[in-house]
């Protein structure tokens, strides 16, 4: 149950003075969150702030900047057509143009009556030099001057919400917060000059200075810990949880590895090793397993999984692995096939396609014990699905899934352990942010025989060679990605883009050119995939559906289009989807000119290197932890005030202070552990609180 005290911040956002119902959906796409609540809002920081404290003389305005000046209206220009209406105005030291477009007459001479004095407010540049504002800002007379906020808040906003609906609905909210007790440490407090929650989320949205809604102001920073503790504390309980309760041993021999490593048609490599060593070690203890394998694209971690589960299965036991797509379910049934029939392993699969008789047999085989390892999707830890002894639950790709969904699959089995894969190499601060709940193991190498793969960017302009090359490519047998751009981050017009250059591919290259995107149903993906796969089609253009986990050996060539428009994990990733047989292979980075500074680093850093982990060190410096992990593409709940470089040493901080506070007090029943309950609650780590009271 959520403290009452938190009730009104919880409440819908049309609880708000001025929020109708008319604004609830704009609201909802902008704070992300249907129906949008009043601490969405609360927790919509900010981005800049408008300075309206200087109040220079005209001949003193500097051009490119924002400025509010005192002046009286000389003379109006009503414009013609499309020409804007225009007003000259000035004070004792020159002359100002402002300019609107598409304003009613009546509505600007009300606004500018000649001779009166105004003040207005907005951005000032030269134009045919004379300074100019274009749609002012603010235009305010004596007594609005009064009422004007001397330092103005700027958020950002969307399509039916303009900034004075959003400046006023964080009004309304700000007036909703309540003064909530301490939840950090006094020494720390003082040692940071933090001042209160409230209060600081208070001066975040009623700035006295531009510089208190900077990423890196006291404000931010005391909001962005609380943030960040709350995170750590949820996770140190969740630790805290299954490392109380006790493990079981699994004891084998290894004689199922070993009957897997002889069926392999490559050698294991040292780091593929050593993984496997520290699994089968925490495997075979009586704590619980929460172990992160994470490895660059291609490195293997599918048969280290395996591996994990071979001595599981030895020792009586079942495993499970969730991967966070049909297809990808499917690939992993299919490619581990061979490998488990060399054992004796029962295999089974199970996703949303299986249904009725089928679907019964194989929950049937399950709860009997009959299956030894199950592959799915999320349907493996829907109601319904028994196992009889659960010891091993694998998630692949786990940024796809959130701490409650890993929790959900290990307690199918009596004190299962866990294992979680990520092809996306994550930088250490984004492991301790994210999973900080689990031990660590990397697989830095990749299988012998994997060649470099030859990545070269080109300039839009050359797309006929481009298509000419492919051509000529496919023609000798080879098979090509061809990735589209994003746009927009919209899903439908990626489709269009995609759908577009696939007929224009279809002109040239007729039935040989396929398409497989998000909006197609799982049936109708997995068979375009198949055809690709087997070589009925060549070219698969695509959209950034086949980021993650589509393996097709044959497939030497890919094309991303308009490549500035990805992240650089992301750009790896889809590289990744090539030079996994014994040829070469090649990646054509397509870019639009002229590129900007960042993007002509990302599109280097990808020719200089194919190390995954030194890629998402500098994708965390270009760009933060939103695209790191695969954000907006993956829907991780990542946080909204806290930020992985700005504060990156808060991190640290909350991490030890979170393992001290669960050391100390695990229950939170001390007067500092309810105010942390709060602090759980305020931040929608409610699951951590059940796990207390769960006892």
């Amino acid at each position: 149950m959520r403290p009452v005290v938190l009730n009104p911040l919880f409440a819908a956002l049309n609880t708000l003075s001025g929020v109708g119902p008319k604004l609830m959906a704009p609201f909802g796409r902008l704070l992300d969150h249907e129906p949008p609540r009043v601490i969405d809002l609360l927790f919509h920081l900010p981005y800049y702030a408008v300075d309206r404290r200087a109040r220079p003389k005209l001949k003193d305005v500097v051009p490119g900047t924002i400025a509010t000046v005192e002046v009286a209206a000389e003379r109006h220009f009503p414009g013609r057509g499309r020409a804007p209406y225009k007003i000259v105005a000035a004070d004792d030291t020159g002359t100002l143009e402002i300019a609107y477009f598409n304003l009613p007459r009546e509505r600007v001479e009300k606004m500018f009556p000649l001779g009166a004095k105004r003040y207005v407010s907005g951005r000032v540049d030269l134009y045919d030099g004379r300074l100019q504002m274009v749609h002012p800002d603010r235009v305010v007379d004596e007594k609005g001057l009064g009422q004007l906020p001397l330092v103005e808040p700027v958020y950002s906003l969307t399509e039916g919400l303009s900034a004075g609906i959003v400046r006023r609905a964080a009004s309304g909210a700000v007036a909703k917060l309540p003064d909530l007790p301490e939840w950090c440490d006094a020494a720390f407090l003082a040692e940071r000059k933090f001042l209160p929650f409230s209060t600081a989320l208070r001066r975040m949205h009623a700035p006295d200075s531009p510089t208190d809604v900077l990423e890196r102001s006291p404000f931010r920073a005391r909001l962005a810990y609380d943030e960040l503790l709350s995170h750590q504390l949820a996770l140190a309980l969740v630790r805290g949880r299954i490392r109380r309760e006790a493990g079981r041993a699994n004891v084998g021999t290894g004689l199922l590895r070993k009957k897997i490593e002889a069926a392999l048609p490559f050698s294991l490599t040292g780091a593929q090793r050593g993984a496997i060593e520290e699994i089968v070690r925490d495997l075979s203890s009586s704590q619980r397993m929460l172990r992160l394998l994470q490895g660059d694209v291609g490195s293997g971690k599918t048969v280290v999984a395996l591996m994990a589960a071979a001595h599981v299965i030895e020792a009586g036991r079942q495993a499970a692995l969730m991967a966070p797509t049909e297809i990808l379910a499917r690939q992993h049934y299919e490619r581990l096939q061979p490998l488990v029939a060399a054992a004796g392993i029962h295999l089974a699969l199970l996703t949303g396609r299986e249904r009725g008789k089928e679907r019964e047999e194989i929950l049937t085989n399950l709860k009997n014990g009959k299956i030894d390892l199950l592959v799915g999707t999320h349907a493996l830890f829907q109601e319904g699905v028994e196992f009889r002894d659960l010891a091993l639950a694998v998630v692949d790709e786990q940024h796809r899934f959130g701490v409650h969904q890993r929790l959900a699959l290990a307690e199918k089995g009596e004190a299962a352990d866990l294992l979680v894969m990520t092809a996306t190499p994550i930088p250490r601060t984004l492991v301790l942010t994210y999973f900080g709940d689990m031990e660590v193991s990397e697989l830095r190498s990749k299988p012998p025989g994997r060649a470099p793969i030859d990545t070269r960017t080109v300039s839009l302009g050359r797309i006929e060679e481009v298509v000419e090359a492919v051509g000529r490519a496919i023609q000798s047998g080879a098979r090509a990605y061809w990735i589209c751009p994003l746009i927009d981050e919209s899903e439908v017009m990626d489709l269009a883009a995609a759908e577009a250059r696939c007929e224009f591919l279809k002109k040239r290259f007729g039935k040989r050119v396929g398409l497989v995107h998000g909006r197609m149903k799982g049936r109708e993906r997995d068979e375009a995939m198949e055809r690709f796969a087997t070589g009925e089609t060549q070219i698969l253009v695509a959209t950034t559906v086949i980021e993650v986990g589509i393996d097709v050996p044959e497939a030497t060539i890919m094309v991303i289009e308009q490549a500035e428009r990805f992240g650089l994990a992301q750009l790896h990733q889809l590289r990744g989807r090539v030079g996994r047989g014994g040829g070469q292979s090649t990646c054509l980075l397509l870019y639009q000119s002229p590129l900007g500074d960042a993007a002509k680093r990302r599109l280097s850093t990808l020719r200089e290197t194919e190390d995954g982990f030194r890629i998402a060190e500098e994708d965390l410096a270009l760009r933060g932890e939103g695209e790191v992990l695969g954000t907006r593409q993956s829907g991780l709940p990542g946080f909204k005030i806290a930020r992985p470089n700005p504060h990156r040493d808060l991190l640290e901080a909350a991490r030890k202070d979170a393992a001290l506070i669960v050391n100390r007090d695990p229950s939170l029943a001390s007067e500092r552990g309810k105010a942390l309950r709060l602090l759980l609650h305020l931040f929608e780590r409610d699951d951590a609180v059940r796990l207390i009271e769960a006892g």
